[in-house]
């Protein structure tokens, strides 16, 4: 994660803590129940993931857990692999790493209070400008670089949390996410050929998190806020087809006299955000 991100975000969660009671001194007891809109600024990361891989299906039957060999049954992707873009048709290129970057949302949100106790939910949607790689290599040699990245993004979140008298309130949060995702493929193969089939597609999957938020005035609150999301991404894939590589090519020799090839179906996405909401 890149650190200078990081300041405004720890600025706030300080601020937020060591905030006084505000609200209370502004005119009696902190009351969060009531309807919200806001936003949220951030930076969007994904964990390693240098163990992924390039799946494959060779017979057809719509699963990607078989091995494409050579005419000596050799393994053709034996060379390895690597958590990002290759740089060269080989492991001793070396790979670019996956872009973590900022992200900002908007939010629409209702709380309840109960005594000391606050629930709630939250919708969120906006942007998370990452992108998550995985490439293969295969023994012609030759690369294969499948690519994601999030063009929007929401979720739909319940809260609960404890506030204290001064309207300082940590909770917990987790529910439903969507992210419409884009895929896209490169290769330095330039025999077989590559049709897309997908690059467009709906990512469901759930998220969780927590963070804290203070009242600083009957009707704005500030925060921050940390959710770990999973989307579930398994539509896209590459066909491969003949082009103009021999019926000896590894892709072809096959049950199916083809091969499909896909990546895993889990996008796994962390976010380290500050939050301002209005407060009706």
């Amino acid at each position: 994660m890149n650190i200078k991100y990081l300041a405004p975000i720890g600025a706030t969660l300080a601020f937020v803590l060591v905030t006084p009671a505000m609200a209370q001194e502004a005119g009696g007891p902190v009351d969060w129940t009531g309807p919200y809109v806001g936003g949220s600024f951030g930076y969007n990361f994904q964990k390693g993931d240098g163990e992924e891989h390039l799946r494959f299906d060779t017979d057809g039957d719509g699963n990607f857990d078989d091995v494409v060999t050579t005419t000596s049954g050799a393994n053709a992707f034996s060379p390895g692999t690597c958590g990002g873009s290759a740089r060269g048709r080989t492991p001793a290129s070396g790979c670019s790493d996956d872009k973590d970057a900022i992200g900002w949302m908007g939010h629409v949100g209702y709380d309840m209070q109960f005594g000391s106790i606050v629930v709630g939910v939250v919708a969120e949607a906006g942007k998370a400008y990452i992108d998550d790689k995985v490439t293969e290599f295969s023994t012609t040699p030759a690369f294969y670089t499948m690519r994601r990245k999030i063009d929007w993004n929401g979720n739909l979140r319940a809260r609960l949390g404890y506030t204290t008298p001064g309207g300082i309130m940590p909770y917990i949060t987790g529910g439903l996410a969507y992210a419409k995702v884009k895929n896209n493929f490169t290769t330095s193969n330039g025999a077989n050929s590559f049709t897309e089939v997908n690059r467009k597609e709906d990512g469901w999957g759930w998220t969780m998190g927590g963070g804290v938020e203070a009242k600083v005035s009957d009707n704005f609150s500030i925060g921050a806020r940390y959710l770990w999301t999973r989307y579930n991404v398994d539509k896209y894939r590459v066909d491969v087809g003949a082009g103009t590589a021999p019926a000896t090519n590894p892709f072809l020799i096959t049950p199916s006299g083809g091969t499909s090839m896909n990546r895993g179906d889990k996008f796994d996405t962390q976010s380290v955000m500050v939050t301002t909401s209005f407060r009706f």
